[in-house]
């Protein structure tokens, strides 16, 4: 199974001739989800053409502090590092490692690197002399002391003619170090997930609706915590008022309980795992007004018929080898109510949750949740921020996956 990384990566290059491996890298970073930013110091221009890798990133490559085309613009190296989940310097020549030893930010990529607080890896490149020297080697273990992951260099044939390390690792080993380092080995990874998130609308008329008090939050976390996993996430929200800037994710946009239906369907085959965390509307009118009724003119009375439930249809519907996660909001008799609920629409995994606990439920940012799996004893967590939630539903998933 393909493995993904989703997350936002500035690749730097330094001025080697390994720099050519750079476009295969870059090529492979957005083949595994990432969105990437390359940054190339002045001297790799000497090595690689910019062009290859902005057409490879879909983004202009950068390398000066200031633009100089007379407007005052500048690249905000602060901005750049906070935007950045990962940084990944490769080639990185003895020369930009001793200046990141000593802290030096005399281009770009060292002022970036100086500013971030994001994991970091390099994979050092440079002649067999050049590696086995002690203030290369000095350099090196304190960049590991500073927490910087290093990645080989390899033994093989060097640009000098001779044979011996000081190669750089290939860009297959370098993203399979930095997905083993970031994500290691979760079951969800390479994986396509349908989340739902959010709450339904359904029109009284084109100014009015039935609708509940669901904020999106939790779905929202969930799809992030597993993109960030290295699941590929299909996205399904009601209105809500949240975005994310998570790679991995492709979101769709429904309001009403109908669209989710049609949108979840389409999507659900396709998908090794669903987590419907949306609060799907129940009911719905079942004859929304055309035009918008006047208060002076009407006594509203709403006849209403019941929505589709997707997640019933989900869990009959249900190929062998799909997961199937549904959430219950219960106000009276909830372990009775979610275990019948867990076992009538074929669900593997249930997330239980009451308006009863204090800080749980809408709207918040924190839950309270109990996890019901088949055959095994329910597991109630403590009140915990939502993203702490997300991460313990998705583990006990990866359980039974």
């Amino acid at each position: 199974m393909e493995r993904f990384l989703n997350r936002k990566v500035l690749l730097g290059v330094s001025g080697g001739i390994a720099a050519y491996k750079a476009a295969h890298l870059t090529r492979l970073l957005v083949k595994a989800g990432c969105e990437v930013q390359v940054v190339l110091t002045p001297s790799a221009h000497d090595f690689i053409p910019p062009l290859t890798l902005a057409t490879l990133s879909k983004r202009p490559v950068l390398t000066d502090l200031f633009v100089r085309d007379g407007t005052g613009h500048w690249n905000d190296h602060v901005h750049l590092a906070r935007w950045a989940d990962v940084i990944i310097i490769a080639p990185a020549t003895a020369n930009t490692m001793a200046k990141m030893v000593q802290g030096l930010c005399d281009n770009l990529l060292l002022a970036c690197a100086l500013s971030a607080a994001c994991p970091m890896f390099i994979a050092p490149a440079m002649d067999l002399e050049m590696w086995k020297d002690t203030g290369t080697q000095s350099n090196v273990d304190a960049l590991r002391a500073r927490g910087v992951r290093i990645v080989g260099p390899e033994s093989g044939e060097l640009a000098s003619g001779l044979v011996g390390e000081g190669r750089m690792s290939e860009p297959e080993t370098i993203l399979a170090a930095v997905i083993d380092a970031l994500i290691g080995r979760s079951k969800l990874n390479g994986m396509r997930l349908l989340v739902t998130a959010g709450p339904t609308q359904e029109a009284i008329d084109p100014v009015r609706y039935i609708g509940n008090r669901s904020s999106g939050k939790m779905g929202f976390a969930l799809a992030e915590e597993a993109a960030a996993r290295g699941a590929q996430i299909e996205l399904v929200t009601g209105p809500v008022g949240l975005s994310s800037e998570q790679a991995g994710i492709i979101r769709t946009d429904v309001t009403n309980a109908a669209e989710m239906a049609v949108a979840c369907k389409e999507r659900f085959l396709a998908c090794n795992a669903v987590i419907m965390s949306a609060a799907v509307a129940d009911f719905r009118p079942a004859h929304a007004a055309t035009e918008k009724v006047k208060k002076k003119e009407a006594t509203l009375d709403l006849n209403l018929e019941p929505t589709e439930d997707i997640l019933g249809w989900m869990g009959a519907h249900k190929p062998e080898g799909l997961r199937l996660v549904g959430f219950a909001l219960e106000t009276e008799n909830a372990m009775v109510n979610a275990m019948d609920k867990l076992t009538r629409k074929n669900l593997d995994l249930l997330v239980l949750n009451s308006l009863r606990d204090a800080g749980a439920g809408f709207g918040t940012d924190t839950n309270k949740v109990t996890l019901l799996a088949r055959g095994k004893d329910p597991v109630s967590l403590p009140l915990m921020s939502k993203r702490d939630a997300a991460r313990a539903i998705l583990d006990r998933l990866e359980e039974i996956l």
